[in-house]
């Protein structure tokens, strides 16, 4: 049984890392837990390099407080702003024992309301959650899920990507 540690306690999380390694690896077993780590970025990322080495850094955390585990799990979600539009993304990096795996979503527009609630010092899930009448959605369906009415879900949003950045463990004779 291989064990993944998720630097995030979030279920979303949790849940989207182990349905990415279940569908690449269908033929192993996994034990996963999450943990809290420190980012090291701010709580909202801000820029793409900002959202990468939050991911990045979560997962070296996790890595040297858990160095028994097999896999090291880091998501990071964050927004780009050019002044007139706002995106949302998230990152997605693995560590594994000797080698390491990174992925990036897709990306989608944010409302002019919600940017603007960003732009005044909220994080996105705050802001989703004050214009859209929920409580705690970036645990739930998140951004994503709020703007296509659930045809993606946040989990579903990331685990293309978490099965992305597993492309150099399926495939470690040529990474």
């Amino acid at each position: 049984m291989k064990k993944i540690i998720v630097a995030s306690k979030n279920p979303v999380k949790i849940n989207t890392a182990l349905g990415g390694f279940k569908k690449m690896f269908p033929n192993e077993e996994f034990e996963i837990e999450g943990v809290s780590v420190p980012s090291g970025v701010s709580d909202q990322p801000k820029t793409d390099e900002e959202t990468f080495n939050g991911a990045n850094n979560r997962s070296l955390a996790a890595k040297e407080q858990y160095p028994e585990a097999d896999f090291w799990v880091g998501i990071e979600g964050g927004i780009s702003d050019d002044g007139s539009e706002m995106t949302s993304f998230a990152w997605v990096v693995i560590q594994g024992k000797e080698n390491m795996g990174k992925s990036r979503t897709g990306t989608f527009l944010l409302s002019p309301k919600v940017a603007e609630l960003i732009r005044g010092g909220l994080e996105l899930g705050d802001a989703d959650d004050k214009i859209f009448g929920m409580k705690n959605s970036k645990q739930q369906n998140g951004a994503v899920g709020i703007l296509t009415k659930d045809l993606l879900t946040r989990e579903s949003f990331y685990e293309v990507s978490v099965i992305l950045a597993l492309i150099p463990f399926k495939n470690p004779e040529i990474y």
